[in-house]
């Protein structure tokens, strides 16, 4: 879960960037850069979020959040990703298809088994 949180960061960072058109991602309906910059700092910022909480889940990432609350966040992390696979599913862009849905698909099924994790790392 930790390189594809790094690898999709990186691919927001080269969208924002322009080194990666925008057209290619929120399933091809972004009008315009002022809705790809808005777009795609949410898009960062969540998986900011994720790289953190997969970071305390997995020790690495000291934090006196509770496991529970860690636990919570990622199961919505695993709805959000679920989600997504189906919006992927439906994108207008067939390369946002073919590359983000199986990949939305194993970050689903990767933060739902990180919480049935029981032991973290000490």
């Amino acid at each position: 879960m930790l390189a594809i949180t790094v690898c999709i960061s990186i691919f927001h960072l080269l969208v924002l960037s322009g080194m990666v058109p925008y057209d290619i991602v929120w399933g091809g309906r972004l009008k315009n850069e002022t809705q790809m910059y808005r777009f795609e700092i949410v898009s960062l910022s969540i998986n900011l979020l994720l790289l953190a909480v997969t970071l305390i889940k997995a020790g690495y990432l000291k934090s006196r959040i509770s496991r529970r609350i860690i636990n919570s966040f990622l199961w919505i992390f695993a709805v959000l990703f679920t989600l997504n696979t189906l919006g992927n599913l439906m994108s207008a862009n067939i390369f946002e298809t073919i590359i983000f849905t199986p990949l939305t698909l194993l970050s689903a099924l990767c933060c739902a088994r990180m919480v049935m994790e029981k032991p973290d790392r000490p």
